[in-house]
């Protein structure tokens, strides 16, 4: 396999531009002509520029020499995984993996019915809102260690996973508790913020957890992770629900593994990101 070489400068005639791919390219920067068909694409983590025409190295090389670090690898594709070939095959509206954290409650808050319960609803909606995507972007940090992240999973019956992951310590399902500055209990079957009424959200992050365990037939652990609260405490009966806490998840979950290996987690997050798994569960 060859090595990048010194090229010379691209010509203005070729146009080529490169471009950051989106929040799940896992840092690749791609090599596109000016009507925006992508021609290459340098691949970080790998060391490795993948040319998909041979004829079109050097300029390629050329277009991405102020990038490129240290030894890489320059030549085809490789063969694509049987996960890739399901990514490849799922249509853009069966695909999960773009969802944003907390996208059903931005077309609640936008289109539903919020409005006609009032204002204080509309309040805590978004107050549910912020919690998701604040919880969200901490755990989208995991993607650089080796994780996978999918927000706002549907499950029939208009219920949703607020946040699915799946890495080296197995696959979580993760209920987001918005804890409003106030002291949070989270005890076995409720978690109570203040002096608000309690909220079953331990039960349902079992039950999601029961439901994403049948869809994806691998084992799946329920948690709660608790954001923006003065003070969290766990009852000591809890074993079964992980409890996260804002600022600490990433690290925390970034020093476990052992369940699945970097195939397994591809394979489950291909299955995951297709909305037709979730179908019947």
């Amino acid at each position: 396999m060859a090595k990048a070489k010194a090229a010379a400068p691209l010509g203005r005639g070729r146009g080529l531009r490169v471009l950051p791919g989106g929040q799940h390219a896992r840092g690749r920067l791609y090599v596109n002509t000016p009507d925006g068909r992508s021609v290459a694409w340098y691949d970080r983590e790998a060391s490795r520029v993948c040319v998909l025409s041979e004829d079109q190295t050097d300029e390629v090389l050329a277009a991405l020499r102020p990038y490129l670090t240290g030894s890489v690898a320059v030549g085809p594709p490789p063969v694509p995984s049987r996960a890739d070939l399901v990514r490849l095959a799922l249509h853009p509206d069966d695909d999960l993996a773009p969802n944003r954290a907390g996208e059903a409650l931005l077309g609640e808050l936008e289109y539903g019915a919020a409005g006609a319960t009032g204002t204080r609803a509309r309040h805590r909606l978004r107050q549910d809102l912020l919690a998701q995507q604040r919880m969200g972007a901490e755990l989208d940090e995991l993607e650089g260690v080796g994780w996978r992240v999918l927000h706002a999973v549907p499950l029939p019956g208009a219920g949703r996973i607020d946040h699915l992951l799946i890495g080296p310590a197995g696959v979580w399902c993760v209920r987001t508790v918005p804890g409003r500055r106030q002291r949070t209990h989270v005890g076995d079957l409720l978690v109570t913020v203040g002096r608000a009424e309690p909220r079953p959200d331990p039960r349902w992050t079992r039950r999601a957890a029961e439901r994403a365990c049948h869809a994806l037939t691998v084992a799946v652990t329920p948690a709660v992770a608790v954001v923006d609260a003065s003070r969290v405490d766990v009852a000591p009966t809890l074993r079964d629900v992980r409890v996260l806490r804002e600022g600490t998840t990433t690290a925390a979950l970034s020093r476990q593994g052992g369940v699945l290996k970097p195939a397994d987690i591809e394979a489950v997050y291909a299955a995951a990101r297709d909305r037709r798994t979730w179908e019947g569960v």
